[in-house]
């Protein structure tokens, strides 16, 4: 593995430390606070500079099986934190998502880690 992709891989699973708190803090107290804001924003910031990274350490095209995962994954927290900001600047600090909100957040985030999984493995297995 090459610098770029190793230097990826790190930042990606500080995205997964972020994301983590930030969405398992939305849906256990089903408000948004300043740590779910924080979080779920580093998450994705994270996400992006850690996808960069990869596309140009991979010696492969960018539209892989995996790629197709890992961006739809990503596009689906970015959603999510806009969504999630849209509501706060709404409804402002501690307020509570929609239920369909909750939801997607839920989804989303795991949509996230099953491609952080299959990005691990195939890392693992080659």
């Amino acid at each position: 593995m090459n610098i770029y992709s190793m230097i990826g891989a790190t930042i990606v699973t500080f995205a997964l430390i972020f994301y983590s708190i930030g969405i398992l803090t939305e849906q256990k107290r089903k408000a948004i606070t300043h740590v779910v804001l924080i979080f779920l924003t580093g998450g994705v910031l994270l996400d992006i500079t850690a996808t960069t990274f990869m596309i140009i350490g991979s010696k492969n095209t960018p539209f892989t099986f995996h790629g197709f995962i890992g961006y739809s994954a990503l596009l689906a927290m970015l959603i999510d934190a806009i969504l999630i900001w849209k509501t706060f600047l709404k409804k402002g600090l501690k307020s509570e998502p929609s239920r369909k909100l909750h939801l997607y957040s839920r989804f989303a985030y795991i949509w996230w880690i099953a491609a952080y999984i299959t990005g691990s493995l195939l890392v693992a297995l080659a």
